[in-house]
């Protein structure tokens, strides 16, 4: 018999320590039906020391109620029993016995006559750490929206606890399984039903799945949590499926992520872990484009374009070059800066990341044409070096000879590869974020090895250039780096403006108008908590409102009109 099994939870304890269990040896358990959450109650069939046999079921409130014989005399008494539970945030279990049974099948109710018993009270309040998550989750851009099966009010105690916005939804505003199967159009016919709301309640596992391709019909990036079998469609259909701890293996299957510590804070780390290795993903590409850019066409222009013979006839070379050793060279400390992005110091930025290779190669080619365009003008002045009337006559420098103009060049390229991850890991100015500290390390190895290496070249196809020459560089490219970055901030600003590569200004204008109605919302719930007010007295007669409403569905329905005069109401709740 179950009760000579251990208690399972707070409810079994309860139940099987109020009683001496002795007597009940004398009853026999002829079948029994687990909790089904698609009917949200359980049942079994006993026989008595006197041969007589009953059914005892447990479940729902709603569901459990539905079943009685006498559900139109004891209704209204009964709602408002658990109504008034539900508003101090006590959830209720109804049980309900069958006398007279139409079989001994615990999953069938044909037949027989069932007879309400009496309502079993709990608590089951929200971790110590859910409400600061939810908090964290909405100040990082993340909707948070609460499905249970429980009734409507204990769902809105359960958000007012937590703060969050009290518009909850029940399955008669959502489409049932059989409607939703293979639909294109539930993101259009009820997206805004959904978008809107807070949370949804007395919901069957079929509206879980529902509720989230509604969501990703709608364009959302949606993640679950779970830990039930009927959590597992959900979890699979989402785009990222959290398994909290101790969920089914079901539910561990269809999820992308198990969790095995308590709490769901681990889930908006994790969020702000993956939005850092985002954004380090994305500066990598910008600097690999970037310093792509600069290397292939400053070679392609310097070969087609830049003939030594012609500035100068002590020129030998027909076309300019540089040794392949200086070539390796450059690659190999460039690669030495593109691992170490990896430990760079990113901030997880305040929305959702989204890729934008438009976004990525725009300020990309930006940055590498300002490069480009300073490492082919410093090589047109240093093959100009021995006219007279030139910029290195002008600041009193030495003519150089072709392997010196080489050198140069190499040094010049070298720092502005180097240079350019500074400018392509941020979109305001460079020094806006610090950099990580092995990144600093590793750029300051690969410019001052590129220095030394420029000064005091080994090999005889390069000749060293003059420590003069070199500062001479180094500020050169400083220069030419400020105005590189300068170019990336007006490319993001006109991509702004322009709203290229970003979501259309439509978009943004429903996420603010969402936001704003679901931030009145919250701010109403912190009030009520301020004020220890219960939910049905959220709303309150006063001069500039008529009176109000006396039941929960009336309140949640007054708060919604009332979205358009929130100013008015905060100002009526503040006196």
């Amino acid at each position: 018999a179950k009760w000579k099994e251990p208690a399972k939870d707070a409810l079994d304890t309860l139940t099987l320590n109020a009683i001496d269990l002795k007597p009940l040896d004398a009853f026999t358990q002829l079948d029994y039906m687990p909790f089904d959450p698609a009917i949200k109650r359980t049942c079994s069939t006993i026989r008595a020391p006197d041969g007589s046999v009953f059914k005892v079921t447990k479940g729902a409130p709603q569901i459990v109620l539905d079943l009685c014989k006498n559900k139109a005399e004891i209704e209204d008494a009964f709602n408002a029993k658990v109504v008034d539970l539900a508003t101090r945030g006590i959830r209720a279990l109804a049980v309900a016995k069958a006398s007279k049974v139409g079989s001994e099948d615990a999953s069938s109710t044909a037949g027989d006559t069932w007879e309400m018993m009496g309502i079993l009270t709990f608590l089951d309040p929200p971790r110590p750490d859910t409400k600061s998550t939810i908090e964290r989750a909405g100040h990082y851009g993340i909707e948070v929206k609460m499905i249970t099966g429980d009734q409507q009010a204990i769902a809105i105690e359960t958000c007012r606890v937590l703060g969050m916005g009290m518009n909850i939804v029940t399955p008669e505003d959502l489409p049932t399984g059989d409607q939703a199967i293979g639909s294109r159009v539930l993101g259009q016919d009820y997206g805004e039903i959904v978008e809107s709301a807070d949370g949804f309640a007395q919901v069957f596992p079929d509206h879980k799945f529902i509720i989230v391709e509604i969501l990703r019909q709608k364009g959302w990036m949606c993640g679950m949590t779970g830990d039930g079998v009927n959590d597992a469609p959900a979890l699979k259909r989402a785009d990222i499926g959290v398994a909290v701890q101790g969920a089914t293996d079901a539910a561990c299957a269809a999820a992308d992520i198990v969790l095995t510590a308590p709490g769901l804070s681990t889930i908006v780390t994790a969020i702000l872990y993956s939005r850092e290795i985002f954004q380090r993903m994305k500066n990598y590409v910008i600097y690999r484009i970037a310093c792509t850019f600069q290397l292939l066409f400053f070679f392609f222009f310097a070969v087609t374009c830049m003939h030594p013979s012609l500035y100068w006839d002590g020129f030998d070379a027909k076309y300019f070059k540089m040794p392949v050793t200086a070539l390796v060279i450059i690659t190999i400390l460039n690669d030495g800066c593109i691992i170490s992005i990896a430990y760079d110091h990113v901030k997880a930025s305040r929305k959702p990341e989204v890729w934008d290779l438009g976004q990525v190669f725009i300020v990309a080619i930006v940055a590498g044409s300002i490069a480009l365009a300073s490492s082919l003008i410093l090589l047109d002045l240093g093959l100009d070096s021995h006219n007279p009337h030139g910029w290195f006559a002008k600041l009193g420098l030495e003519p150089l000879d072709y392997l010196q103009v080489q050198a140069m060049m190499y040094l010049k390229v070298s720092l502005s590869d180097f240079l350019t991850v500074f400018a392509a890991r941020t979109h305001g100015p460079f020094f806006s974020r610090r950099p990580g500290l092995k990144l600093t390390i590793a750029a300051i190895v690969a410019m001052v090895t590129s220095t030394l290496l420029a000064r005091y070249w080994p090999l005889p196809d390069m000749e060293g250039i003059s420590w003069k020459l070199c500062a001479l560089t180094w500020l050169y490219v400083i220069i030419w780096f400020i105005i590189q970055d300068v170019a990336k901030m007006i490319a993001y600003w006109c991509l702004f403006l322009t709203s290229t590569g970003f979501a259309s200004q439509e978009r943004e204008v429903a996420d603010r108008k969402r936001q704003l109605q679901r931030s009145n919302r919250q701010s109403l719930t912190r009030e009520s908590i301020r004020r220890g007010k219960k939910v049905g007295e959220l709303v309150r007669p006063s001069t500039r409102m008529p009176s109000a409403p006396s039941d929960v569905a009336g309140a949640m329905t007054r708060i919604a009109e009332l979205e358009t005069v929130i100013a008015d109401l905060k100002n009526s709740l503040r006196k």
